[in-house]
């Protein structure tokens, strides 16, 4: 099966009751857990984007406890799935801001985490990429944002 475009399907919403758009969403939750992911973000926490940003960042916190530290393999296997985790929720809010903010506190606890991520070359490029990544997208924003993301920026 070939799938439509995003134009032929808001056409086709368009024509759509409110009660059968209700029963496509709810169906559509029910097939993969980032939609309903998805739809969580948008109907309860969309309105609170600090509150959004505190639970991903406690999130973040507690996975980097769990984190078996007997081997840098591991470290890095963990690192790898909270990073691709918080980047899941930065695509939720599609907020420039929070895009930073996460990505600066994933930062900052990967650098205080121990063992230091300065020891794994792989950990170093990760680490590196997303500095790259962050100085790029706070360019973006408006300048008083930059200068107090650029603060920031300068600890890492």
């Amino acid at each position: 099966m070939q799938a439509t475009s995003i134009v032929n399907i808001k056409k086709e919403l368009k024509h759509k009751s409110p009660e059968e758009l209700i029963e496509l969403c709810l169906r559509l939750s029910k097939f993969k857990k980032e939609n309903k992911e998805l739809i969580t973000y948008l109907l309860f926490e969309s309105d609170d984007e600090s509150g959004y940003i505190e639970s991903i960042k406690q999130h973040i916190d507690s996975q980097f406890e769990v984190i078996n530290t007997k081997s840098y393999f591991f470290i890095r296997k963990s690192v790898r799935k909270i990073l691709t985790q918080t980047k899941k929720y930065i695509r939720y809010s599609q907020k420039k801001e929070t895009e930073v903010e996460l990505l600066l506190y994933f930062l900052q606890t990967l650098k205080g985490f121990k063992p230091s991520y300065k020891k794994s070359a792989q950990l170093q490029n990760l680490y590196n990429r997303q500095l790259v990544l962050i100085e790029k997208t706070v360019s973006a924003l408006h300048e008083d944002l930059q200068y107090d993301y650029n603060l920031l920026l300068e600890n890492l």
